[in-house]
């Protein structure tokens, strides 16, 4: 036997709410209405309300290069002052740096590549052996006095580095073995260590009374550096 369901009957009124009509009791059914469509105009406003980014606000963000500290026109400056070995120019080296340090790193990297040489790891560790080296000597010697701190000592270190990325390149024509690649380095090691000594005197005080000193540390620092493009 089939069962007989009482469906009650669904009258659709001009207002669009279905009514549902049972017996004695009436029940109002609404229909959920579809959520507020997304804005497709895109000249009004920008997603989420916000202002929509124009061409001026780009204008207004400063490079790249200065947000990230890296000053190509302070490098090269800072680099010039180096080339004179007889004149430093010590202003230039008061605001310390990284970038130009990093790029005669890499610099020299490159030219003891093309020698031949794969001494990435070697020469970075060397360059922060030194620089911590020449921090404590010099702080040891100006005792309190002394104010030099272990960036910008890493800053003149890196940039005295010049001479010795020259000897690099210059080393690439020489003949393997002669005694005028020696003294070609020993010239540039002196060069190295004149500016770096001249250079930690004037950035830091306390020094000026140990320059004999400070200048055989650069001595040593830059004479290890020449061996690894002699050899």
């Amino acid at each position: 036997m089939t069962k007989e369901f009482n469906v009650p009957p669904v009258i659709f009124p001009s207002g669009g709410n279905p009514i549902v009509t049972g017996g004695a009791n009436m029940q109002q059914r609404r229909v959920p209405t579809a959520p507020f469509p997304p804005r497709t105009s895109y000249g009004s406003g920008a997603i989420g309300g916000g202002p929509v980014p124009s061409a001026a606000n780009f204008d207004e963000e400063p490079p790249l290069l200065d947000e990230l500290g890296i000053h190509p026109d302070q490098i090269l400056r800072k680099t010039k002052s180096i080339l004179n070995p007889f004149r430093v120019n010590s202003d230039v080296h008061m605001d310390s740096d990284l970038s130009g340090p990093m790029f005669l790193y890499i610099s020299l990297c490159l030219f003891q590549l093309l020698a031949g040489k794969i001494q990435f790891g070697v020469i970075l560790g060397w360059i922060v052996v030194s620089s911590i080296f020449l921090y404590v000597v010099f702080n040891m010697l100006a005792g309190r006095n002394g104010n030099l701190d272990l960036h910008s000592c890493t800053s003149v270190v890196g940039y005295c580095l010049l001479p010795v990325v020259m000897l690099s390149a210059i080393s690439l024509f020489l003949p393997q073995g002669g005694g005028i690649r020696f003294v070609i380095s020993g010239v540039f090691v002196i060069w190295a260590t004149r500016a770096c000594t001249n250079l930690m005197v004037a950035v830091a005080r306390g020094g000026e009374e140990h320059r004999g000193l400070i200048a055989y540390a650069c001595f040593l620092i830059y004479t290890l550096f020449s061996l690894l493009v002699i050899f």
